[in-house]
């Protein structure tokens, strides 16, 4: 597994300060115990939850899950980002809703203009160009782009503890996949470096897309409108398009995971459905119910009845970024 400087110094860093634990960064308790105790389970060739590694499929939400979610879906930073880089060339967005908002820095108009506005917003920089300019584009955002509460880059608005489970599962032969209501092309300029996760295990909402020949090269251009928007009840449809396999664990922070995590829950044999709760306000974020990022309502209902694994993440995370470890 491909691993990035992220990615390998976090861990690096824990593994130093906390011996002999595959889960340093998780707290003592009945969370990070189910989670051992199922990989134990399905692990072990004499236990009869035992299942062979190429069956051994991990599916992991990405925003809220692996990284942090507000005040905004991250892919919207990006694409404010974009807005006033391309604004030189679109004299028209100086009057125009919302990248007149955008333009000013008024967060409050942006999110008032809802779903519409940030279609708009998408549409203007996520399409007519190349999938490599676009791709471009992503990483040079990544490699610039801060945060605006935390000042730090976006690759290390991760959350560590969902670090160190990635590698453990994929220590365990275990083949972890995204599966996002992001872009699966946003995804792809940067998932493989901050989490190990290759090009063929991200799956995502995709745009259209036509096919060109420039300059004797065949590129593919990306359009202005959604193919697929892999989100709720299209997850389960997503992995079953993509991977062809229920997977026996899954991960997720909301009710846009719920489907995906019933979908899981209805395998044969032991399973792991596991919800990350945002209940620290301090180090990260508070909300769930009444969120307008992220709601945890129906899926935080459906969990406690069922006996899923719920995380708080102030009980039962000892930090929650890399960069809190200390050296």
């Amino acid at each position: 597994m491909k691993t990035t400087k992220i990615l390998a110094i976090s861990l690096l860093l824990s593994i130093s300060l906390f011996a002999n634990d595959p889960l340093p960064s998780w707290n003592e308790g009945s969370v990070k115990e189910s989670i051992k105790e199922f990989v134990l389970a399905v692990t072990n060739k004499s236990s009869t939850d035992y299942v062979k590694p190429e069956d051994r499929i991990a599916t992991f939400d990405n925003d809220g899950t692996l990284w942090s979610e507000q005040p905004i879906y991250f892919q919207f930073f990006f694409a404010i980002y974009q807005i006033k880089k391309m604004a030189v060339n679109h004299p028209e967005w100086k009057t125009t809703q919302p990248f007149k908002a955008v333009l000013e820095d008024d967060f409050e108009t942006i999110k008032k203009s809802g779903m519409k506005g940030m279609v708009k917003l998408l549409t203007a920089t996520h399409s007519g160009m190349s999938t490599e300019e676009f791709s471009k584009n992503v990483k040079e955002w990544m490699a610039t782009a801060k945060h605006p509460r935390f000042k730090k880059a976006y690759s290390e608005m991760v959350f560590q503890p969902m670090l160190e489970l990635l590698v453990y599962l994929h220590n365990n032969k275990f083949k972890t996949y995204i599966v996002s209501g992001g872009g699966i092309d946003f995804m792809r300029a940067w998932v493989p470096d901050v989490y190990g996760i290759p090009l063929e295990q991200i799956i995502g909402s995709r745009g259209g897309m036509k096919f060109e020949m420039k300059d004797g090269k065949g590129i593919l251009i990306k359009q202005a409108k959604i193919d697929f928007n892999d989100d709720k009840a299209n997850k389960p449809v997503g992995i079953h398009t993509h991977i062809g396999k229920q997977p026996i664990a899954a991960f997720g922070n909301s009710d846009g995971d719920l489907e995906m995590l019933q979908y899981t829950a209805s395998g044969k044999g032991k399973r792991l459905m596991l919800y990350v709760h945002h209940t620290d306000e301090k180090r990260e974020w508070a909300y769930d119910r009444k969120s307008h990022i992220g709601k945890f309502d129906k899926g935080l209902d459906y969990a406690l009845d069922n006996n899923w694994t719920v995380v708080d993440m102030k009980k039962d995370w000892k930090v929650v970024y890399p960069f809190e470890l200390k050296n």
